[in-house]
């Protein structure tokens, strides 16, 4: 077997398996590794707002995704306290419309999609341990199968798309440059049987000191997500002893005045409740010399604001954009990361910044419930209240238009 690529790409599922195609498309040779054996499910909100669904159309992979019957959507209900918002996504390149799609589906799809592409290989069930360097530079990773037999490979660029808890970010040292801890504890399942009102529908609801969304998704399933705080002794007791009653219970008495407990009532539950005790929002560096980042491995947001997705397919079109205006590679480490970092920035910041609002425990101000229902009120203010999460709106752009109205009360 070849040992010798272009880029490695350490991580196979949405952001490591969209690198890999744009990668292809651009000329190089990609080899994805990933420790998982797929087809395989990872716990992950897994939704696409209609920014995403232009790129994913672009890459040529959407109707493929369609064909799984995965529900399409462009409505948004949100509950903040007493205060509902209730609007549609605005249009951004001739999409409305969003897709929550499970990974198992996801992430399949997305490597078949790459490995159709010239030049891509994929070696899963792979664990790299290590990064072989030139001087300070990465050159390739070593690492081992699942029975043990190890390998290195090598290559010109080494990419963690490896998620959260990233190896190769490790591996590599890349220093944390933001980093905003979340005061909550999550916990997901999936249901059967849920209904709501009118057409299909995202929430989002924050009420008191918890947060709950729910997703239409794969195989006639809704997912349902429950935050609450990290200090809530009862609670985390709850959810770690009996998490399927817990999960009603709280829905129940954290959610009351809200359609949430009525439609978990009358659902089933039809897989296992999993949790993540607590996260931090955090953003690294995302290029070094022979190495780079992309995805939850460059920069992890509080999951209630849904931009994970596209964040991983916007970083693997533009790392791919820079390694292709940067032909000579071992010269330009600097300009590159430089540059990576730059436009990065320029896309997911704003969003970035949300997140670490959202995932604190902070009850909402008076000034902020005033906000909320004007923005409940007006039809222009909620599509762009809902446009700043499919990116069609600039936050600046929203504040300006509420400025706009309350100036003219």
């Amino acid at each position: 077997m070849n040992t010798s690529f272009d880029v490695i790409v350490v991580g196979a599922r949405v952001a490591g398996a969209s690198l890999a195609y744009e990668l292809a498309k651009a000329g190089w040779k990609v080899l994805l590794l990933d420790k998982a054996q797929f087809p395989s499910d990872t716990l992950s909100t897994h939704n696409f707002l209609s920014n995403s669904l232009v790129m994913l159309r672009e890459m040529g992979v959407l109707d493929r995704l369609l064909e799984t019957n995965t529900p399409l959507y462009s409505r948004a209900v949100i509950q903040f306290d007493d205060t509902v918002i209730d609007g549609r996504f605005p249009e951004v390149d001739g999409e409305m419309q969003g897709l929550c799609i499970r990974r198992k589906h996801l992430d399949t799809l997305l490597q078949q999609h790459a490995l159709a592409q010239n030049g891509v290989t994929l070696i899963d069930g792979f664990r790299v341990t290590d990064v072989i360097r030139e001087g300070e530079t990465v050159t390739g990773v070593k690492g081992a199968s699942r029975s043990g037999e190890t390998a290195s490979f090598h290559a010109k660029l080494v990419v963690g798309a490896d998620g959260r808890l990233s190896a190769l970010r490790g591996l590599v040292n890349s220093p944390c440059l933001h980093s905003v801890p979340t005061d909550f504890a999550s916990y997901v399942g999936y249901y059967e049987g849920y209904r709501q009102d009118g057409d299909i529908h995202v929430e989002l609801y924050k009420i008191g000191d918890k947060m709950g969304i729910v997703f239409p998704t794969s195989d006639d399933r809704y997912v349902v997500g429950i935050m609450f705080p990290l200090n809530d002794a009862y609670w985390m007791d709850r959810f770690q002893s009996m998490p399927d009653t817990a999960m009603l219970e709280i829905a129940e008495s954290g959610f009351a005045g809200s359609p949430l407990p009525g439609r978990l009532r009358k659902a089933q539950q039809s897989e296992k409740i999993k949790g993540l005790h607590g996260y931090n929002n955090d953003w690294f560096q995302g290029m070094g010399k022979g190495w780079a980042l992309v995805g939850d491995a460059l920069s992890f947001k509080d999951p209630v604001v849904g931009q994970g997705m596209p964040d991983a397919l916007y970083g693997a079109r533009t790392l791919t954009g820079i390694l292709s205006r940067y032909r000579e590679w071992d010269d330009n480490w600097e300009r590159m990361a430089a540059d990576y970092q730059l436009q990065m920035e320029h896309t997911m910041m704003a969003r970035f910044q949300m997140a670490c609002q959202f995932t604190k425990n902070v009850p909402f101000t008076q000034e902020q419930h005033m906000v909320n229902r004007l923005i409940a009120a007006s039809p222009e203010a909620t599509r762009a209240f809902l446009g700043v999460y499919n990116r069609a709106v600039e936050p600046q752009e929203l504040e300006s238009i509420l400025m706009g109205m309350l100036s003219g009360q």
